[in-house]
């Protein structure tokens, strides 16, 4: 298993696999450190800022205990000779960016929470960082670095050595220290350096007689350092993207992994030595074998420079598609939590050098069913930008998409918005693209046949119309549900056109400020126009009678509307903090709102359609059945709204799933669960009842007794009494009406004694046939057989008349 630090939980991989086996949530802010128990190795410890260490069972994905600290918790160690205690980085109290490590001693009690207020400091202004502190060989020392100052701390002697390097930087040399680590055998001491050495520290414990040496190869940063098990192999990784092993602590004998892809941030060894895992500034995490060859590779969702595509969703995928590595697209499933795949959009070599000017992708946009995929890529250059748009088509043969059509400069400045027409695409006619620029034109593209014989396509793109407003930057369009009407913003102002004949229909606009955002109603709200300023205007404006319906005082940073219904969802962004409204064009008054939903600014939002529409109770949540809403923050994190309470969200998951769910799904279970599902189905339709055992309703003490491990189970004699009363059938309480029935039968029960002794015994013959072929009578209500007394009580003697 590979166990990461994700946001406020733990992930738990398959390294066999890549696959996310486990997602622990219970932290309420984000996980600063994760170590494994060393008296336990199926037991973790995780460190937050909200205040708590948690003890899981990650086999389980189970907390089994909570330890309150109170302050916000930085970094985590724990040690093996340290008994119930382990190491944290806290803030030290009345001192602003000055830390110290502390030993927390772990309570031990009944609960499931528990206070560990009984804190010792052991070292004073260490960094904040866990790469900053490391400890040495079984525990006996620990090791602090900061800015160009080591400090030792040994435990037992309780001696205290600081070493200091010379701050001046001479022939590009900076001592910075960086990174630390301790040999896991030996006393010695490796730390990084801002100039990309690697020192290695022997002697010191002794203050003035410490030595030694130096490697060198990083030309920058050196980011994280790892000794192997044994201590015989010292592994280094920076800014090149390169793993460097060094043998024996030599500057001779090195060996390299290149090519990695992005920086390297931290470095992992196995346990046992044979795999080792780097994770990188992309957010992806390489697996490598002990003999430096690659393994495997997971990848989250890449943090980019600056997304300027927008958050975009794919409709065949239903994937999150977004700006990923320089110059590529990136598939983000947001299902698995894994990357699709990338698409090289710009297919240009990108080169890591401040200063450079080179092209990037900036607008992105789908076609109806995801059959096109429209991208415009740019130079960095302010005045007169390099300008390319692509047409790209997506092959079902070969599963990706391939290049249609390139058009050098589309317009003659930058590209604002585009669009397609979001209509049925199987008609080529009514496939349109819009695209507005800087350039105070928009233009429309469409396909045509492509005469030229030399061609591998039989269609391409060109230009079919330019638009333009009284000389105006367009800034934004979007069309209209039914793709009739195509919505351009001219700075202050609104512009509607007619798609078919490309005529001016109406014009709309709410001065003082320019348009931010504009998008169209759907469905049975349709008939309006959505828009915000830059001013703090949001505005509503009715197709039909080409007037102002309602507008609200509001500073909008993002206007989303929902794909699958007609709600749209406005962020604002006020004193600090960001705020949500959702809302109907017909009702001015917002169905949801939420504010400060989060400190950091929201930039961008986006609606992913449910593979099912989801099952909620609350009505303020209502809008949330069809689609999920995600956002992304300035800080490049993204969240999405649940619609779970706090509660249940951290409720552990031996309370929420049976036990067939947490069995891993293979293709035997799914032809099982096919089966069965068809069997289910054969008998509804051949009129057996269906039987439903009382064991199967899931019980909640059947599901603790199974899901709680055994090491942290109660007494048997206090699980007995649940037990038991769990397995207790609960006596139906009967309806009123029944009651009425069951006294009126009793009244004419006399009455109708010697008719039914004859139809009893017939009955009860035809039962048994039935049986006999293997399937049971269906059995009357009590109204249905009243209704069947009165017709035997009825006389049917003159029909013999005829």
């Amino acid at each position: 298993y590979l166990l990461c630090a994700s946001g406020d939980f733990v992930k738990v991989y398959s390294v066999s696999t890549e696959e996310t086996l486990r997602l622990m949530g219970g932290h309420a802010d984000l996980v600063t450190g994760i170590q494994l128990n060393p008296h336990n190795h199926m037991q973790l410890y995780s460190s937050s800022l909200d205040g708590t260490i948690k003890l899981w069972d990650f086999m389980d994905g189970i907390p089994i205990k909570t330890f309150t600290v109170g302050s916000k918790l930085l970094a985590l160690y724990t040690l093996a000779s340290a008994e119930d205690s382990v190491f944290v980085v806290i803030p030290k109290k009345g001192e602003r960016d000055t830390f110290q490590l502390v030993s927390v001693k772990l309570t031990k009690g009944a609960g499931q929470d528990l206070e560990a207020k009984e804190l010792s400091v052991v070292l004073d202004g260490v960094g904040a960082s866990v790469k900053h502190i490391a400890f040495g060989r079984e525990g006996a020392y620990v090791v602090s670095v900061k800015d160009v100052n080591l400090q030792v701390y040994f435990f037992k002697q309780k001696l205290l050595n600081r070493f200091s390097l010379s701050t001046v930087k001479t022939k590009g040399g900076d001592n910075h220290f960086s990174c630390v680590v301790c040999h896991p055998t030996e006393d010695c001491i490796a730390t990084g350096h801002a100039d990309g050495k690697i020192r290695l520290w022997r002697n010191f414990h002794h203050r003035k007689e410490y030595t030694y040496s130096t490697l060198h190869w990083h030309h920058d940063i050196v980011m994280d350092l790892a000794f192997s098990m044994e201590g015989t192999r010292l592994l280094s990784g920076g800014v090149e993207s390169v793993l460097v092993q060094w043998h024996n602590e030599s500057s001779c004998q090195k060996d390299f992994l290149p090519r990695l892809g992005s920086p390297i941030e931290y470095i992992s060894m196995s346990s046992d030595g044979a795999l080792c895992c780097t994770l990188h500034t992309d957010n992806r995490i390489t697996i490598i074998n002990s003999n430096l060859r690659f393994s495997r590779s997971i990848q989250g969702l890449i943090k980019s420079r600056d997304v300027k595509t927008g958050l975009v969703v794919d409709p065949r995928t239903k994937a999150l598609v977004l700006n990923g590595e320089p110059g590529h697209l990136q598939f983000y499933s947001l299902q698995s939590d894994q990357q699709l795949f990338s698409l090289d959009i710009v297919q240009r070599q990108y080169i890591h050098q401040a200063g450079l000017k080179q092209s990037d992708l900036v607008k992105v946009a789908f076609s109806a069913q995801g059959t096109w995929l429209a991208t415009v890529e740019e130079s960095e250059e302010v005045t007169d930008p390099e300008l390319q748009l692509k047409l790209w088509f997506y092959s079902e043969e070969t599963q990706s998409f391939q290049l249609n059509t390139r058009i050098n400069t589309p317009h003659d400045n930058h590209i604002t918005d585009m669009c397609f027409r979001d209509m049925d695409e199987l008609g080529d006619d009514s496939l349109i693209l819009v695209t507005t620029g800087r350039d105070c034109v928009f233009k429309v593209w469409v396909m045509v046949e492509d005469t030229d014989p030399e061609a591998q396509q039989s269609v391409s793109w060109s230009c079919d119309f330019v638009g333009s407003y009284h000389n105006y930057q367009a800034t934004n369009c979007c069309f209209s549900e039914d793709g009739s009407l195509l919505a351009v913003s001219f700075e202050e102002t609104v512009t509607v056109w007619d798609s078919l004949t490309w005529d001016l229909k109406c014009t709309f606009c709410h001065p003082p400020g320019n348009i931010r955002n504009i998008c169209f109603g759907r469905l049975t709200c349709s008939k309006y126009l959505i828009g915000a300023t830059d001013y703090g205007f949001l505005c509503c404006w009715n197709l039909l009678t080409c007037a102002l319906e309602w507008s609200a005082h509001l500073n909008v940073v993002v206007l989303q509307p929902d794909p699958l219904s007609e709600h749209i969802a406005a962020v604002s962004w006020l004193s600090k903090e960001s705020s949500l409204f959702v809302f109907k064009p017909s009702e001015p008054r917002p169905i949801y709102i939420q504010r400060n939903l989060c400190k950091e600014k929201i930039l961008l939002a986006a609606f992913i359609p449910r593979d099912e529409p989801e099952m909620i109770s609350s009505e303020k949540y209502l809008w949330l059945r069809k689609s999920q809403l995600f956002f992304l923050t300035d800080t490049q994190e993204l969240m999405t709204l649940s619609t779970k309470s706090l509660e249940e969200r951290l409720t552990p998951s031996s309370k929420q799933l049976a036990v067939e769910e947490s069995l891993p799904v293979t293709p035997f279970s799914l032809l099982l669960g096919k089966h069965r599902r068809q069997q289910a189905q054969e008998d509804t339709d051949l009129g057996k009842p269906v039987v439903h055992n009382k064991q199967e309703q899931a019980s909640p003490a059947v599901k603790e007794l199974l899901h709680t491990p055994a090491h942290v189970l109660p007494s048997a004699s206090f699980l007995c009494t649940i037990f038991i009363n769990s397995l207790l059938i609960s006596k139906e309480n009967k309806s009123a009406e029944e009651v009425a029935d069951e006294v009126e039968m009793e009244s004419e029960k006399a009455e109708d004694d010697s008719d039914e002794e004859g139809v009893t015994e017939m009955e009860q013959e035809d039962t048994s046939h039935m049986e006999l072929l293997g399937e049971t009578t269906c059995k009357l209500s009590k109204s249905q057989e009243k209704e069947l007394r009165k017709i035997r009580k009825t006389d049917y003697s003159w029909i013999s008349a005829f």
